[in-house]
């Protein structure tokens, strides 16, 4: 079975269409409309135009920001303020005329590197989002694990461990908490971390490659804090595998920095958990919608 991703963005909706092993077929992008009923029809008629350049009905998976609340059915948290408190699932599903399957996409971008990545010899995945914001998803056997609230994997809101003197309490994030992980290793976290202390206006991008001494023991207190974050997850689903994700994740060397300070933080003996650069990039999240159906689905 053919199936077909897609990934709403909050400037573009991307489709992508793969073959039973993974194979791209063929894929298009267009602007996301900033209206519900606009998003509605672009999301519609992309799947009408590549079935009939394919041939044939596909199985659809969809990557979104936020997620769909368990108790009502409606959208919730995204970031596209449009989608929030809409039956998104419902109303597609009517407009398609057949089942769909949904996902966060950073579980998407889990699910993605787990099936076919960077995580696909390794059982257990959980997946990194270090962007403009932090997330990730966990993957099992290839399968997805959403949990009972369909929040499993964002570990961004969790207070950032074993804070030092200098880092207590931590900034106040946007979700009304302080302290959260997201608050000192998103992009703009970092950068506001970064300017703070060195009295600078560099972005993430800069700081992750400038060679000034600044910018190396700054990319050095990252890699820390993004070891020990990630050593409080570990202690809890006890991943194989971590694959890291976003545009963060490109600072040259992070992975390999990260994994050599995991051993200090996790509750073991030994530390054999791998943390990995992704293998699909910008296009982890399209490609983990399509994923959503399974290989012998």
């Amino acid at each position: 079975m053919i199936r077909l991703g897609i990934d709403l963005g909050g400037t573009k909706i991307e489709a992508l269409a793969i073959d039973e092993t993974g194979v791209e077929l063929v894929r298009k992008r267009v602007p996301t409309p900033r209206a519900y009923e606009a998003g509605l029809l672009a999301i519609t008629e992309l799947v009408s135009e590549l079935e009939r350049e394919i041939g044939k009905s596909m199985h659809v998976g969809i990557g979104h920001p936020g997620s769909l609340s368990p108790a009502t059915g409606l959208m919730r948290n995204a970031n596209s303020t449009w989608l929030n408190e809409t039956p998104f699932k419902s109303d597609l599903e009517a407009r398609l005329g057949r089942a769909i399957r949904l996902a966060n996409d950073a579980d998407c971008f889990a699910l993605s590197e787990a099936v076919d990545g960077a995580g696909r010899d390794y059982r257990t995945v959980f997946g990194v989002i270090i962007g403009t914001g932090v997330g990730g998803g966990i993957v099992v056997d290839r399968t997805l694990h959403t949990g009972a609230q369909r929040i499993a994997g964002e570990w961004g809101h969790n207070p950032l461990p074993w804070m030092s003197p200098d880092e207590f309490p931590g900034p106040r994030c946007w979700c009304g908490r302080v302290g959260c992980i997201e608050t000192f290793l998103s992009g703009p976290g970092w950068a506001s971390i970064h300017n703070n202390e060195y009295a600078s206006q560099l972005t993430a991008e800069q700081i992750a490659t400038d060679p000034s001494e600044q910018c190396v023991d700054s990319r050095a207190d990252y890699a820390a804090r993004l070891g020990r974050a990630l050593a409080s997850v570990i202690n809890i689903i006890d991943a194989d595998c971590v694959v890291l994700g976003g545009g963060v994740s490109n600072t040259p060397g992070l992975a390999q920095a990260v994994e050599t300070r995991l051993a200090e933080w996790v509750f073991s003996d030994i530390c054999r958990t791998r943390v990995v650069t992704n293998q699909h990039g910008d296009s982890s999240g399209v490609r983990g919608a399509a994923w959503l159906w399974g290989p012998d689905e």
